[in-house]
């Protein structure tokens, strides 16, 4: 199946999510070191590969904070949402991170990657709270990479002593997720990204809670970007947004460190705000009393 090979190296990062929360200390020397998370399961062929597409050296492995992440890791989170043969056996996922000066935003590159581009990434780890960093993401060959995303929150958590909390972590893992199987859904990974994007901009800019008023955020948002939604679709998409409008995110934050992404998005010009909102709900609550009253009247 296919779904099978290409998330064959899911979630290798996965065991982080409980140490997210957790205090840590960080030695200076720390701080500015590149950090590297590398699938346990990586053979000696194929971590040559990964180091190869990361660009370092094996020799110079030395200069790096390193930590690897296993199979094991994956199945323990991962079990409840998916099933085994999906998170399959090996843990191969590999991310790169560095800090960067404030202003620089997430910037993210990929190798292999078939499942998750750059903007779903962006996206993803600017819920999760991190800031400034250049994230390079690599497999040692095709795989869904969405491991990488919890690799590099917790990467991030160690290489900068920031505390990333869990909640935000967890909404930033089921976005990635749920953006990757939109993007398979409607067969424009682009477009997911941008949907997703503009949906959680109206619902964090206007603070936005009720799943009904969410819903039609989502319709609307998807009208004006001509995308057809399943059901199924939606609603993932309004329980993403119910647990991300729960969080306290800052929408000047989110453009500022996603730019790639709410670059693109102003360049559609999508002006979804709360009147607009307000308007698309009430005309839906107008026609359900003109259903009610034409059956009951």
């Amino acid at each position: 199946m296919k779904i099978k090979r290409i998330m064959a190296g899911m979630l290798a990062a996965i065991t982080v999510l409980g140490s997210l929360a957790a205090p840590m200390s960080v030695k200076a020397d720390q701080i500015d070191a590149p950090y590297l998370a590398l699938g346990a399961d990586l053979n000696e062929t194929e971590k040559s590969t990964v180091l190869s597409l990361l660009e370092i050296n094996e020799a110079d492995l030395s200069h790096y904070q390193v930590i690897t992440v296993t199979n094991a890791d994956e199945h323990k989170y991962l079990d409840s949402y998916l099933d085994s043969s999906v998170i399959g056996t090996r843990a191969l996922s590999s991310v790169l991170i560095e800090k960067k000066d404030r202003g620089n935003g997430i910037k993210v590159t990929t190798n292999n990657i078939t499942y998750c581009t750059t903007g779903m990434y962006q996206n993803a780890l600017a819920t999760a709270g991190v800031t400034d960093a250049d994230v390079h993401v690599a497999g040692p060959f095709n795989i869904s990479g969405t491991a990488a995303l919890v690799g590099a929150m917790e990467a991030y958590s160690n290489m900068t002593g920031e505390t990333l909390k869990a909640e935000n972590a967890d909404a930033a893992t089921e976005e990635l997720v749920t953006t990757s199987d939109l993007g398979e859904s409607i067969g424009d990974k682009e477009q997911a990204e941008e949907l997703v994007g503009a949906v959680k901009e109206a619902v964090v800019s206007n603070d936005l809670s009720d799943p009904e008023e969410i819903e039609a955020v989502v319709d609307d948002a998807a009208k004006e970007m001509d995308i057809q939604l399943s059901d199924e679709d939606k609603q993932k998409i309004v329980s993403l947004m119910q647990k991300i409008s729960s969080l306290d995110l800052d929408v000047d934050a989110l453009k500022e460190q996603a730019k790639d992404l709410y670059n693109k998005l102003e360049s559609l010009d999508l002006n979804i705000n709360q009147e607009q909102v307000k308007g698309f709900f009430d005309k839906i609550v107008s026609w359900c009393k003109n259903l009610w009253s034409s059956i009951f009247g």
